[in-house]
């Protein structure tokens, strides 16, 4: 079966995510944004006083992996732990916001 008709089936899903490691001063938000678009996921991401950055991300299950992944393949981004939980959607959303 087509990879692209398979992400067609998938359920929109979205999750609140809290990353805990080097994930502030590394150009995580930015890569963030820049992937979420790629990837067609919408939502936001922000720095939190803890050091740790919090986003929340609304697209399938393998998209929202994609743009983690590309986020974490950043040079100086290194994802030591994360929690991440399901929410409700946000209906009409558009877009992909760093706070």
């Amino acid at each position: 079966m087509n990879p692209q008709m398979i992400e067609e089936q998938e359920t929109v899903i979205r999750r609140h995510i809290v990353f805990y490691g080097w994930v502030q001063g590394v150009g995580f938000r930015y890569r963030a944004r820049h992937a979420a678009e790629l990837y067609g996921c919408t939502g936001w991401c922000r720095n939190n006083w803890d050091g740790s950055v919090t986003m929340e991300i609304q697209g399938t299950e393998s998209q929202i992996d994609q743009v983690i992944l590309a986020v974490e393949a950043g040079r100086f981004v290194k994802i030591e732990n994360m929690d991440s939980k399901t929410i409700p959607l946000v209906e009409q959303e558009y877009g992909f916001q760093t706070c």
